[in-house]
């Protein structure tokens, strides 16, 4: 499930870079924040702190609810570091858990 959210996240995050309608980047925002909420609890549960900050971190960073003014080139930056960094994720291998 976890590589699905990553999956999910990292192709929005990439589809931002286009020029898309207003309410893209706000369903985005929204998608955003449930699946880094939900990678923060997974990692909560998994006693993964380093992850738990990091998602708890791009939850709030993408919150729907306060608008966070970066500009459009900053946020393009941000959305491509951020899907790197997911992909990164999806194939780097625990170091806790067990197989």
């Amino acid at each position: 499930m976890e590589k699905k959210i990553k999956i999910v996240l990292a192709i929005l995050l990439f589809l931002c870079l286009a020029d898309m309608p207003y309410g893209y980047y706000e369903l985005v925002r929204f998608i955003a924040f449930v699946g880094f909420g939900l990678l923060a609890f997974r990692a909560n549960q998994d006693k993964a702190q380093t992850e738990l900050v990091i998602y708890g971190a791009l939850a709030l960073l993408f919150q729907p609810f306060f608008k966070v003014s970066l500009g459009r080139e900053l946020w393009n930056v941000i959305d491509v570091i951020v899907g790197i960094g997911l992909i990164i994720t999806i194939f780097k291998k625990p170091k806790n858990k067990v197989y």
